[in-house]
């Protein structure tokens, strides 16, 4: 049974960083494509990064590009995304997803979501 669990969402100021974490389980995740997604109240589900599963391929969003970074650790089965410079339009609930493929923007499965504001 696949697991994703998603942590290091939380309150923070905008020009602050926070990281976040997504530990895997249930499925070899060296072998898995990986991305992080969000979502606003009221805005459709947002790709913002994703990583290939040897770490050699990296997708960025125009919208966090320069700002945040997505990394994986394959021994400790954890994707990570380091957010800075946060700003206010950047608050939603974040996920953790595995891709269909390392250039889909398709997620099959999902964890359950860690929330991120950022107040002004």
């Amino acid at each position: 049974q696949v697991q994703l669990v998603e942590s290091g969402g939380g309150l923070v100021q905008a020009g602050d960083s926070l990281r976040l974490s997504c530990v895997a389980s249930g499925r070899t995740f060296s072998s898995l494509h990986m991305g992080w997604f969000r979502q606003a109240p009221g805005k459709e589900r947002e790709l913002l990064a994703r990583i290939s599963s040897s770490g050699g391929y990296r997708y960025y969003a125009d919208s966090v590009k320069g700002r945040f970074t997505i990394s994986r650790d394959n021994v400790k089965n954890t994707l990570n995304l380091q957010m800075n410079t946060l700003k206010p339009e950047d608050t939603a609930v974040y996920y953790c997803a595995i891709l269909r493929g390392a250039t889909s923007s398709v997620g099959d499965y999902w964890g359950q979501g860690t929330q991120v504001t950022v107040s002004s």
